[in-house]
């Protein structure tokens, strides 16, 4: 029998495949479902609620010509939005003129394809790599913002084992970084995005 949060998985899924095939009525859901999470997640790189909103529904018109682009296999796709959605904030922010020099390098590197950049890749990867619950929680932690207890309160586990999970799958994923060379930039690239700096003007 599915729990509660594999039939949501098995409904994400099949709502990305058809929006992948052009159906609105799934890009609707996936709207329904993310809407929140994503303007909560761009807020804290853009401080303003406001312009946090408008940047929200750029991300989901963008996605109408970008969910092609995403594999189910190499990502959650939370994370995957998630990375669309930084992409949209950081690309918002530099055209005011308001983003830090090492920012704006990161969003380069990147090249505004959610799928590209090298140190983007090698996270994917060793995300890709870690047990299905550490690979969430660190998804949830590093890309959502979300602290430990609401973490723990979403996946309906103790807040000591999202504890545990985080740290086993920080050190999984460090190994795994280390020995691609990309562990410097790339966690601190993942820490930034829990706790994003404030834009120097």
């Amino acid at each position: 029998m599915l729990t509660s949060e594999q039939a949501t998985s098995a409904l994400v899924s099949r709502a990305v495949k058809r929006a992948q095939e052009g159906d609105r009525e799934a890009l609707g859901f996936l709207y329904a479902r993310y809407a929140d999470n994503v303007c909560g997640y761009v807020r804290s790189i853009v401080h303003d609620q406001h312009e946090a909103e408008d940047v929200t529904q750029h991300v989901f018109t963008k996605l109408i010509h970008v969910i092609g682009k995403y594999e189910e296999r190499d990502v959650p796709f939370f994370a995957w939005i998630l990375r669309v959605a930084r992409n949209v904030a950081v690309d918002h922010i530099r055209s005011q003129r308001l983003i830090p020099v090492e920012e704006v390098r990161t969003s380069d590197e990147g090249g505004g394809d959610p799928a590209g950049g090298e140190p983007m890749n090698d996270l994917r990867e060793a995300l890709a790599k870690l047990p299905r619950d550490q690979r969430e929680v660190l998804v949830l932690r590093h890309f959502a913002g979300l602290a430990p207890t609401e973490i723990a309160e979403r996946m309906g586990r103790s807040e000591g084992s999202v504890h545990g999970l985080h740290h086993r799958g920080r050190r999984a994923l460090t190994a795994d970084l280390t020995s691609r060379g990309a562990a410097p930039a790339t966690l601190g690239s993942l820490r930034g995005k829990a706790a994003p700096r404030e834009a120097s003007g």
